[in-house]
Formats: C-alpha cells, structure tokens, sequence
C-alpha cells in the first residue's frame, strides 16, 4: 500500500512522457500524501462528443484519495477521511467508493518520481520495531506511470472536484516488494505501467481493466532506504 509518492518537478517530462499536449497551470504538490492535490492524466471527459479539439489526453489537478460520486453533503467530510487513496484491485469493482469509475473505465495514470514503501526487516540482526521508509524508482531514472482510477464529486458548495486512487496488486511473490510491509502481512504494490502501455491503458474499456494490473520489472526499479 502507497501512501507517500513524489511527483514531477519538470512540467517538460509531463509532455514529454506522457503524451500531455500542453502544460498544465500546476504540478500540484511534490510531496504527496493522501488527500493532498496531486497531478493525474486521463483522457477528456469529452473525447468522445466527436470535437476534434479536445486533446487525446490531459493533465490536471485532484484530490489524491476517492470521493465517490453521489456521497451526500453532511457525509463529505467522513468521506474525505477514509483511507481511499490506494484501491484492491482485486475488489475495486464492488466497492461503493470505486466502483462506478471500475464499471465505466475511468482509468488514469499518476505521474510520479518515485513512491515509498516501509521496510520492517531487523536492522543489524537487531530487534528493530521502527520501519525505515524505501524510496522506490525506476531504475534508468525515468518518471513511473502508476495505474489509477479517477472520478468526479460535489463538494459542498455544489462545484464539481476530481478525486483518484492507486490500483494496487498482491506482491507476495515479487522479487522486490515481497521484503516490504510487516511481518505476516500481504504485501502489496501499486501497479506500475510500462510507457508503451499508456495510450492503451487510458482508452480501454473495463471488462480489460485486469489485463493491465501486472507487476512491474524487479530488475527495472532500484530501492534506497532514506536514512
């Protein structure tokens, strides 16, 4: 489970890597924890009106945590503090919180320099019971594409606000991530997306949402603990 990631600080790698056509008035907060305003991509809501000048993708600014559509104002702010910024993607689709982005195929991708992961395991044969956080990026350092859903709320002034969350995978298994998180726990990762897979992820329907929720290259990402 991800709940520190850092962003771009270049807005030149978000055209760049990304495919956005046009620098977005922010990148949001470098930093990012849950419920911050942070940086995602997705295609326009209005790509398929058949107006030629709406772009094949765009880059904007929302709540990192879901707030599902429909949730009532007296139970915003319950809403808001819920742990929504990573989504199982194993049950996603059945959640109130996520499922009407799952069944409609809100998919995005979150731009990021790196995410943190807490790693447990005794420091110096010791019996440490305090974690050391891991900073985790890809190897050939370019930015990480992480695999998101996004989804649209009324604040309670009654404005429209944006909203994603992390699809995250069992991670039992893998190479790296397997020695993070405590003892006896699952482990998990966020889905992280080769760049040729992009254009794909952002345009496919929901039934081939799973399709895409593999595990990322070990061999691809350096881990450093921050010390």
């Amino acid at each position: 489970m991800c709940s520190h990631y850092q962003t771009l600080k270049d807005a030149e790698l978000l055209l760049k890597k990304f495919g956005v056509p046009k620098k977005p008035g922010s990148l949001g907060v470098y930093d990012m924890w849950p419920r911050r305003q942070g940086l995602f991509v997705r295609r326009p809501v209005e790509h398929d009106a058949g107006d030629e000048a709406v772009p094949e993708r765009e880059a904007l600014i929302g709540q990192w945590g879901m707030i599902p559509p429909g949730t009532r104002p007296e139970k915003l702010a319950e809403a808001i503090k819920k742990s929504t910024f990573n989504a199982r993607s194993e049950t996603a689709h059945q959640l109130w919180t996520f499922r009407n982005a799952w069944a409609k195929g809100q998919h995005c991708i979150i731009p990021a320099d790196a995410i943190f992961e807490p790693d447990w395991r005794p420091v110096d044969q010791g019996l440490s019971t305090k974690s050391v956080a891991t900073r985790f990026a890809r190897a050939d350092g370019e930015p990480l594409g992480i695999a998101g859903l996004w989804d649209r709320w009324h604040d309670a002034a009654g404005q429209l606000q944006e909203s994603y969350t992390m699809l995250t995978i069992n991670a039992d298994a893998h190479p790296l991530f397997k020695h993070y998180h405590q003892s006896g726990k699952e482990k998990r990762m966020v889905v992280i997306l080769p760049e040729g897979a992009y254009g794909d992820w952002l345009t496919a329907p929901a039934e081939a949402t799973r399709d895409f929720l593999l595990p990322y290259p070990a061999d691809q990402l350096v881990a450093t603990p921050m010390k």
